[in-house]
């Protein structure tokens, strides 16, 4: 459960902000979109490869 405590003044606004990111690295949204379809380990590995390459792309481009 998630509890974002509110101070004295705050505003409603900046404590939804507060609960979105909260929620957000809970990963439960994530998690609900991976589990709508199954796929294969053999092609989650791949992304996750063709994933490492483009950052390793990315870092080598800034040095």
């Amino acid at each position: 459960m998630i509890i974002v405590p509110l101070k004295e003044g705050e505003n409603i606004e900046r404590a939804l902000k507060k609960f979105k990111r909260k929620f957000e690295k809970t990963g439960v949204v994530k998690e609900l979109r991976d589990r709508q379809a199954f796929t294969k380990p053999s092609v989650r590995n791949r992304a996750q490869r063709i994933k490492a390459i483009y950052k390793q792309g990315l870092q080598q481009a800034e040095d």
